[in-house]
């Protein structure tokens, strides 16, 4: 298929691309970062202002599942490749409640979408919910600039549109090292996870529920799982579930106490936001957990036992964000493509190998992506195999998960 776009002249000057240009009103927006780079652009969602700190994604499609990954929750977000929207949005491919990151950066945005599954266009969606959406900034050398000096804090508006002035709102920025974003993002009350929905345990309005070993509807039938949410996706739980699974999910700081009243037969730690070391009350709980029931982490999750475990993290340069990450499997040499976003990596070094063995490291930089306790039936991987880029290298990681819980019965 080939892509045509239409330009305009005037006074002899091509204009931008009609296709980037119809239906909707520009205007011109800053993006700076505290360094004192600067990248003129246009909002394609109206007035605004953003700020947090700015990554880059090299996925080409999933733009709507990249939005809702809590994740990216602070986080302003570039997609290095070029043209977004063009296939709008629908409700089936949200993995949270709602937009989560901090803005979106994109080189051109296409306003006419088409696909027989979407029912809005990406600007409506990002109007709606207030978050901003900018064009025709050079995604490239943005790319190449954090590439080369490592994620930061940015400012992004529309309406301090002076280079010093913008840059000086940037270096007020919180930086992501030291925030702990799980605590904002995590559900504020329990819910199940039935037939792809979300239901809520406790009804507006009505008695919180008690959270024991009498809320599982399906026990004896299925494997019961509490999933500890830090900012977790809704195809994890679909995993979950399509693996056999109950899963009633839980806030991040639910005690060990609390969990072990529901006496599940195995706990899953989800992916989330943010710098891993100040969700000190999670860290506590899953060291007080391990060895009580099978357990399995998925990225932030990742992170967390591995510091349950007496390791250590430390901050990328500027992260691993796409669905083309190669990663390694130890025990078996095979290669697989997986999915990955995050800021943070535990340092294999710092894990003891009397405790842990290594079972995957990232082929792009070795980092560490995965361990499993000599001592406890726990395992974790920092990538993401709900996202399957591979499309199915990864799912391996669920039956495990189940297998490990009927091999630990409780």
């Amino acid at each position: 298929m080939v892509w045509v776009t239409v330009q305009r002249q005037r006074n002899g000057q091509a204009e931008r691309p009609v296709s980037s240009m119809m239906g909707m009103d520009s205007m011109k927006a800053l993006l700076a970062l505290e360094d004192g780079r600067t990248f003129q652009c246009r909002s394609f969602t109206g007035p605004g202002e953003s700020r947090g700190e700015v990554v880059f994604n090299t996925s080409m499609t999933g733009y709507q599942e990249v939005l809702t990954d809590p994740s990216y929750s602070g986080q302003l977000v570039t997609m290095t490749y070029p043209l977004v929207g063009n296939y709008g949005v629908n409700p089936e491919d949200v993995e949270s409640a709602r937009i989560q990151v901090a803005a979106f950066i994109i080189k051109e945005y296409q306003a006419f979408h088409s696909n027989y599954r979407a029912t809005e266009s990406l600007a409506d969606y990002l109007q709606a919910q207030g978050v901003m959406g900018v064009e025709d900034l050079d995604t490239r050398a943005l790319t190449r600039h954090i590439r080369k000096t490592g994620a930061m804090r940015a400012f992004l508006s529309t309406s301090v549109l002076e280079p010093d002035a913008a840059v000086a709102q940037a270096r007020v920025i919180p930086g992501m090292a030291g925030q702990d974003l799980a605590s904002q993002v995590t559900t504020t009350g329990p819910f199940r996870w039935i037939d792809n929905q979300a239901i809520p345990l406790d009804p507006p309005g009505g008695k919180a529920t008690a959270l024991n070993q009498d809320i599982w509807q399906a026990r004896g039938r299925r494997h019961s799982v509490v999933a500890m949410d830090f900012g977790i996706k809704y195809n994890i739980l679909r995993c979950l579930e399509q693996a056999g699974c109950e899963v009633v999910v839980v806030p991040a700081a639910t005690s060990a106490d609390t969990i072990r009243a529901m006496a599940p037969n195995g706990i899953f730690l989800s992916n989330g936001p943010g710098d891993p070391e100040p969700v000190r009350f999670a860290i506590d709980t899953i060291r007080d957990l391990l060895g009580y029931r099978p357990m399995f982490g998925i990225c932030l999750g990742h992170q967390l036992m591995g510091l349950a475990l007496g390791g250590k993290t430390y901050k990328l340069k500027f992260g691993h964000r796409g669905a083309n990450q190669p990663v390694k499997h130890l025990p078996s040499g095979r290669i697989e493509i997986t999915s990955q976003n995050h800021g943070f990596a535990v340092d294999p070094a710092s894990l003891s190998d009397r405790e842990v063995d290594i079972t995957h490291i990232n082929l792009n930089d070795n980092t560490l992506e995965g361990f499993r306790s000599r001592r406890y039936p726990a395992y974790a991987v920092q990538y993401h195999p709900e996202a399957s880029p591979g499309p199915h290298d990864a799912r391996y990681l669920f039956a495990e998960f189940d297998r490990l819980m009927n091999d630990n019965p409780s």
